[in-house]
C-alpha cells in the first residue's frame, strides 16, 4: 500500500467564500509562526548580548573604568 499527501486546502462549501476563510487562517498561522521564531532568536541574542554589549560601550567611555567597575552593580 502506498499513502500519499495531499497538499491542497480543502473547504467545506464551494466557491471562493470557503477558500479565503482556510487562506486567511493559513496566513495567520505562517505569520504566528514566524512571529513566534523571531521573538525566540531575539530573546536568545538578547540574553547572550548583553553583558559584551555593556562591556563594550563602557570600555569605549571617555574615563576608561577597569573591568570590575563595569561589571560591579554599585
Amino acid at each position: 500500500m502506498e499513502s500519499t499527501i495531499s497538499l491542497k486546502v480543502k473547504g467545506k462549501g464551494k466557491g471562493s467564500k470557503g477558500a479565503s476563510s482556510s487562506d486567511d487562517k493559513s496566513k495567520y498561522q505562517v505569520v504566528k509562526e514566524w512571529t513566534n521564531w523571531s521573538l525566540k532568536k531575539a530573546k536568545v541574542a538578547t540574553h547572550y548580548g548583553f553583558i559584551p554589549l555593556v562591556i563594550f560601550i563602557g570600555m569605549n567611555s571617555d574615563p576608561k573604568p577597569h573591568l570590575f567597575q563595569l561589571l560591579s552593580p554599585v
